[in-house]
């Protein structure tokens, strides 16, 4: 398995912990982010991280900010992401799950490292699992394709 992994500057230390825990499993890990406490705009690692996943060059991606949050909201810009904000394993879980999300989100200030690490592996562990969770993903594509949602818009 191989991942992108992103940060800001909040989130510095955090990344190190989690690509070290990745490595450990065996994941390779590409990091995108900044590894200095200096100023960093989280936008960028998240569309560098998104970018690599959408282009199928990583299995998935890691993004950590200071909540995970706005991280996520850059990531989401890309055509064909579905990056997840989570706050505990559970979560993390049915994003893949249900949501087949292929970017996994948290915030350095939110979770400390322990927690960090099993949101991930919840998240990294999972499969996602089709049927009426495919025709939901799909309804997703189909807004970020059109725009629309035809179900709604009656088209």
């Amino acid at each position: 398995m191989k991942l992108a992994i992103g940060n800001d500057h909040a989130a510095v230390d955090l990344k190190f912990e989690i690509m070290e825990h990745l490595k450990s499993q065996g994941v390779e890990v590409v990091n995108v982010g900044t590894d200095t406490n200096e100023r960093f705009n989280y936008p960028v690692a998240g569309y560098k991280v998104a970018k690599l996943v959408a282009a199928g060059e990583v299995d998935g991606g890691v993004l950590i900010c200071g909540t995970g949050v706005g991280i996520s909201l850059a990531a989401n810009k890309v055509k064909g992401i579905r990056a997840a904000v989570c706050s505990e394993p559970y979560t993390a879980q049915l994003s893949k799950q249900h949501n087949n999300a292929n970017i996994i989100c948290f915030g350095a200030r939110v979770v400390g490292p322990d927690l960090a690490k099993m949101i991930v592996d919840a998240w990294k562990d999972a499969e996602f699992q089709g049927g009426r969770h495919a025709e939901r993903v799909g309804m997703i594509m189909e807004i970020e394709r059109t725009g629309k949602l035809a179900e709604v818009d009656g088209e």
